[in-house]
């Protein structure tokens, strides 16, 4: 990475969308952030005001995180009122159009000429907007960007969970580091990044587990004890990822649904997880996406150092772990994963 070059960082949530400008030669405790209300939350307001006025919705754009969105179209819908999609915004719901139609989404080739109709959107980024909203406090537009989304993988005829890990555990036996999920040219199978990439062409993309426990190591505790071995858990909106981590090397990595953990369960795993005892079947049954260590991870280190981060953390602060903190900001700890990316990678390219 040039010295003189700056980087808008946007770590895409199910609840926040958090956004740092890092300029190299400021400290980072000085560089310009927000915390708006994620993309997918902001459709699914502007759908539920379509609902309220009675008016049919037809959906444009491309490919974007579910979750909120997806409730409040199947709220829509149930309420008698006609959702209308273009076949891109339409993979938001499901891989298999099929399934997506039995919604009772329509998926058409153009906007259907009924009334009273809204048109709505759909995409993981506006740069257009958060460069407007930095403009109005005089913050110069950023040489380069880098985003991160959660991308299950296009699996339109298995589980996406299983997809999902299948690319985790792939990533881990390559070798690269959490560095090695970082693209500017994403793998075909990773559709949403694909998505993200057609509304922001010259963006790094990254998966915001990844880019979490990358941030995470920003922390100067958690950068110190990685050195011996350390066990550092994203506990996002909807999903927990936790990953074994010394050095540069990525251990192991697990991956369940925060909705169904509780800090009793959550500790038992990962104490499994550790020892290389707590099988990906076992995960995945439970309706988690799975976990998987290397092979030799008892006799590299006992990772007995634990270390939260995420929005949902305070649920589990009764496992004693220590809550990171980087640069003295949790919410942006996606953000300082992708700028330490987007330098790791610059550098490896310059070598």
């Amino acid at each position: 990475m040039d010295q003189a070059e700056s980087l808008l960082a946007i770590d895409i949530g199910r609840g926040t969308q958090d956004i740092l400008v890092w300029h190299p030669q400021r400290p980072m405790e000085n560089c310009p952030k927000m915390i708006l209300p994620s993309p997918t939350s902001i459709l699914a307001d502007r759908i539920e005001a379509a609902t309220r006025k009675g008016q049919h919705i037809f959906l444009s754009g491309t490919t974007m995180g579910g979750g909120p969105c997806t409730a409040a179209a199947r709220r829509h819908l149930a309420a008698g009122l006609k959702l209308f999609s273009l076949e891109k915004p339409a993979y938001t719901f499901h891989d298999n159009l099929d399934r997506v139609a039995a919604m009772g989404i329509l998926i058409v080739d153009r906007k259907p000429d009924i009334e009273p109709l809204v048109e709505l959107t759909m995409a993981d980024v506006d740069l257009d907007a958060i460069y407007r909203a930095l403009s109005l406090f005089h913050v110069d537009r950023p040489d380069m960007v880098a985003v991160c989304v959660q991308d299950h993988g296009f699996s339109p005829d298995t589980s996406n969970r299983a997809f999902r890990f299948n690319h985790w555990t792939s990533a881990i036996q390559s070798g690269n580091g959490l560095e090695g999920l970082l693209y500017q040219n994403p793998p075909e199978h990773l559709t949403r990044m694909k998505a993200v990439k057609e509304t922001a062409p010259s963006a790094w993309v990254m998966d915001t587990g990844a880019s979490a426990i990358l941030g995470a190591l920003q922390d100067p505790w958690v950068s110190m004890r990685s050195r011996e071995g350390i066990t550092i858990v994203n506990i996002g909106n909807e999903h927990i990822v936790a990953a074994l981590v010394k050095g540069n090397k990525l251990w192991g990595i697990y991956e369940h649904h925060t909705s169904l953990m509780t800090p009793k369960k959550l500790s038992e795993h990962l104490e499994r997880f550790r020892k290389g005892e707590l099988s990906n079947r076992e995960v995945f049954d439970e309706m988690g996406h799975g976990c998987m260590v290397l092979q030799g991870v008892i006799e590299e280190s006992p990772f007995k150092y634990l270390s939260l981060t995420g929005p949902n953390r305070e649920r589990f602060k009764g496992l004693g772990a220590h809550m990171a903190a980087p640069y003295g900001d949790m919410m942006l700890t996606g953000c300082f994963g992708l700028v330490e990316a987007v330098k790791r990678k610059k550098i490896r390219k310059n070598v």
